[in-house]
């Protein structure tokens, strides 16, 4: 009884264990490594996948689900269990993702072949997503599926996202039976829509996330009612300057948030007119339209429920337009009434979003809605730190439009929250492994547990267990100042970009000198270029005080 940790070891993202019995070779996720995390994982596995019997899933995000494409083009051939929402989740995800993939690879190639070099094959096209959708079998909470005459499982409702489970391994090996469970990803408690999540009362052995090991969420968060009444009152304020409320928002899980806060606005008249709001997001709305088809008690709480009961849909609502076609969703852009659109990606960095933005952005009376967090480097972060203007699509786009937010609550369990989870499990496991946490936080996670009385252990990338023998104690972590490595690794982008940004000029220099005078339209797109240019320098100058005189 052996497990191997191939993915979210001191990692955040991707995440892949093995567990090895003497009948079977179970794979419990086959998640994307995304960011920094990707570097770190790679796009290979580290086994073989036809040697793997069945796969166990615990929820349709990407950085659990994403690679399991791959794993069928590759000659994965078996099962992959999950909940029933999961796999109705999974089947436009995958087929979302394979479309990144492919464009992705799409536009390395085109870039390759300008300098000589081969064409970049996607990890897995759309086909290979709906081939391995094909091998989906759903299953509901708390129901025991026989894998085989030694190997049993069950699925825990995690409370983290439609569908999303927590899942119980019973392995029969030697005449000793061990109960493994894999967390996956723990919900936080009082979340809208969906469940809070169930508590595993034994197990033997744990893998255990720890994404916010380090960190507690704000003690005094609002009751959805108060987070309804302040959208209500950012949406008034807009509408009544004559401005579009523009949401950037995460297609699967937050949307469907927003939707139900407007559902709450919308019944409990917040506002003395029903707003008109628009999903533009084509994989929003298909997204919506499995959580309007998972009506059943085992998914959503007791408040959506009760809107149930009631003949309502809780992320639906007689003034909600769902736009599909392009056409219709470049029409928002010229329509002159205030309005709601909400449109993916939660970033900013990609989809329908962007043209928004482009059209919006500027606009005083205007408002940009903030509903999740914004990663470094984004343009969603840029606008929230106070950007005064960003580049769109090539373009300088002024930032006039007022910036807002939306406390909200996180989809993830904080510390708290984690030793919540474990500590009901009633007798101590003989075994906890801790993942999905960075390099310092899953071991400092794992330390504390070890301080608490657990057997812990924070496990680095393909570092392999047996299970039925002794594990061993966790490491005195050594921290790494995550501060410095950011700071290490811009400095040395910086150098590298010196020469680039020399040639740049000159590129600009030798097209002022070589241009055509009499071609308007070329001398109106070099100026601007220019313009955009001079501009960005002149904020860096202003904004550190750098004065050549």
């Amino acid at each position: 009884m052996n497990i191997r940790f191939c993915g979210a070891a001191r990692c955040v993202t991707g995440s892949m264990f093995l567990l090895e019995t003497e009948t079977l070779n179970i794979l419990i996720d086959c998640g994307l490594a995304q960011g920094e995390d990707e570097k770190k994982a790679g796009d290979s596995f580290p086994f073989s996948a036809s040697m793997i019997d069945a796969v166990l899933l615990t929820h349709a995000h990407i950085d659990h689900s994403g690679r399991l494409p791959q794993l069928v083009k590759e000659g994965y051939q078996g099962t992959i269990y999950c909940t029933m929402a999961t796999q109705e989740l999974c089947s436009i995800m995958l087929l979302d993702s394979a479309h990144i993939q492919e464009s992705e690879a799409e536009w390395k190639s085109r870039k390759n072949k300008r300098n000589g070099k081969p064409p970049v094959e996607p990890l897995y096209t759309q086909d290979d997503a709906y081939e391995c959708m094909e091998h989906f079998e759903g299953v509901a909470y708390d129901q025991m599926l026989t894998l085989s005459e030694d190997v049993h499982v069950r699925f825990v409702d995690a409370g983290h996202l439609l569908g999303s489970a927590s899942i119980e391994v019973f392995v029969k090996e030697n005449d000793v039976t061990k109960k493994i469970v894999f967390s996956g990803d723990i919900g936080n408690l009082d979340q809208p829509i969906i469940r809070d999540p169930d508590y595993v009362e034994t197990a033997d052995i744990v893998v255990m996330e720890s994404t916010y090991g380090d960190r507690l969420h704000e003690k005094n968060v609002m009751s959805l009612e108060e987070r309804a009444r302040l959208l209500a009152q950012i949406t008034d304020r807009t509408f009544r300057r004559g401005g579009k409320l523009i949401i950037p928002s995460f297609a699967v899980g937050r949307t469907q948030e927003i939707l139900y806060l407007y559902r709450i606005i919308i019944d409990h008249k917040m506002l003395d007119y029903t707003p008109q709001v628009f999903l533009d997001s084509p994989l929003a709305v298909r997204a919506t339209a499995i959580f309007r088809g998972s009506i059943r008690g085992d998914y959503f709480d007791d408040e959506a429920m009760e809107l149930v009961k009631k003949g309502l849909n809780p992320v639906d609502f007689p003034s909600l337009i769902k736009t599909q076609d392009v056409a219709d969703s470049k029409a928002l852009n010229e329509r002159k009434e205030p309005c709601v659109i909400i449109s993916s990606s939660g970033m900013c960095d990609a989809g329908r979003i962007k043209h928004h933005l482009k059209h919006n952005l500027w606009k005083s009376e205007s408002t940009i809605l903030f509903v999740g967090y914004q990663a470094n480097g984004t343009l969603g972060r840029n606008i929230v730190d106070g950007a005064r203007h960003v580049t769109i699509f090539g373009e300088q786009i002024d930032v006039k439009a007022e910036i807002a937010s939306l406390p909200g609550l996180s989809g993830h369990a904080d510390k708290d929250g984690l030793l919540k989870w474990l500590e009901n499990i009633t007798r101590k496991p003989e075994k906890v492994f801790i993942v999905h946490g960075d390099e310092n936080v899953a071991p400092q996670f794992a330390q504390q547990l070890c301080q608490m009385g657990y057997n812990a252990c924070a496990p680095e990338l393909l570092d392999s267990y047996d299970l039925l023998a002794e594990l061993p104690q966790q490491k005195e972590a050594v921290y790494v100042d995550r501060n410095s490595k950011i700071l290490d690794s811009a400095s040395q982008r910086l150098e590298s970009e010196k020469k680039r940004l020399d040639h740049l000029i000159e590129r600009f220099e030798f097209a002022i000198s070589s241009a055509d005078r009499k071609d308007e339209k070329r001398c109106i797109r070099l100026a601007n270029a220019l313009e955009r240019l001079t501009s960005d320098f002149n904020d860096l100058c202003e904004k550190w005080n750098s004065d050549p005189d």
